[in-house]
C-alpha cells in the first residue's frame, strides 16, 4: 500500500463504525497513525491504534497538534452531522498544508412506502411535529434534544450510547444501547412503546438504518434532518479508497 521509505503519521478524526473500519485497515497496514475520539461518548469502543480523547482547541489547536505531531494526511471520518469539526479540519489542514480526506457514508435516500418529511435542522423539526400528544422516537444525539422542550405535550423515547449524565430538558423514555441494530429489534422497540412519529438525522450508513426500514414498514412518518453544509473537501465513502488515497499521496510526496 505505501511505498518503501515512505514516512506516514497519519491523524483519523473518528467517533464512527467506519473509522473503526479505517483503523483496523491502517494498522493491518502498519501505518503510523493516531485515532482520535471527540470526547462525547465516556466509554469509547477500544481501536488498534494509539488513541486521544477530547477536543483540540478549535482552528489553531487542531493545525498546532498537526505540526507538533508530524501529521502528514488527515482522515475526517466524524458523524456527518459533526459539522463543527470537519469545518475545522478543513481549515486547520488548509493552514498547515496537510492533505486531508473526508470518509463519508452516502445518505439515505427515500423509498417506495417511505413517508419523510425532509427538513433543514432541528428547529424545523420542532416545528414539524404534531400539536396532539403523541409517542415520538428522537433518534438525533443528545447534543440536539434540548429544543424538544418547546412541545413538552409529546412523549419522548430517546436512545443514548450512554446514560444522561444531567437532567433531560423534558420527561422521556430512555434506552441506554450502543449498535448497530436489527430491524426486528427496532420493530419490537418502536411497536412496544407504541411510537406514532420518528425524528432522525440523516445519517447514512447500515449501522442506523434499520430504524427507517422499520418505520417503512409500520407506515410511521419519519422527519428526516438533512446534513449541515460542509466546506469542500475530498470525500470517498469507503475505507478502501481511503486507503489508495493514502499509499497515491506519499507516491507523489504529500
Amino acid at each position: 500500500m505505501v511505498s518503501q521509505g515512505s514516512t506516514i503519521r497519519a491523524l483519523i478524526l473518528g467517533g464512527t463504525a467506519d473509522a473503526s473500519e479505517l483503523a483496523a485497515a491502517i494498522a493491518r497496514a502498519r501505518i503510523d497513525a493516531v485515532y482520535s475520539y471527540g470526547g462525547r461518548t465516556r466509554a469509547p469502543a477500544d481501536q488498534p491504534l494509539p488513541t486521544r480523547i477530547g477536543g483540540f482547541g478549535g482552528v489553531s489547536g487542531l493545525a498546532d497538534y498537526i505540526r507538533s505531531e508530524s501529521i502528514t494526511h488527515v482522515i475526517d471520518a466524524t458523524h456527518p452531522f459533526a459539522a463543527e469539526m470537519s469545518r475545522n479540519a478543513v481549515e486547520a489542514c488548509a493552514q498547515t498544508d496537510t492533505p486531508l480526506i473526508a470518509l463519508e457514508r452516502a445518505p439515505w435516500t427515500n423509498a417506495p412506502g417511505d413517508r419523510w418529511t425532509e427538513i433543514p435542522d432541528v428547529t424545523a423539526a420542532v416545528a414539524a411535529l404534531p400539536e396532539a400528544p403523541a409517542k415520538i422516537f428522537l433518534a438525533i444525539g443528545r447534543q440536539h434534544i434540548a429544543p424538544f422542550a418547546a412541545k413538552p405535550q409529546h412523549a419522548y423515547t430517546l436512545r443514548f450510547v450512554d446514560p444522561p449524565e444531567a437532567p433531560l430538558p423534558f420527561a422521556a423514555d430512555v434506552i441506554v444501547s450502543r449498535g448497530p441494530f436489527t430491524l426486528d429489534g427496532e420493530l419490537e422497540m418502536l411497536r412496544s412503546r407504541g411510537i406514532a412519529w420518528i425524528v432522525a438525522r440523516n445519517s447514512g450508513g447500515d449501522g442506523a438504518r434499520a430504524k427507517i426500514d422499520a418505520a417503512r414498514k409500520l407506515d410511521l412518518p419519519v422527519i428526516m434532518i438533512s446534513r449541515p453544509a460542509l466546506p469542500e473537501r475530498q470525500r470517498v465513502e469507503s475505507v478502501s479508497e481511503v486507503m489508495q488515497w493514502i499509499g497515491h499521496s506519499t507516491r507523489l510526496g504529500a
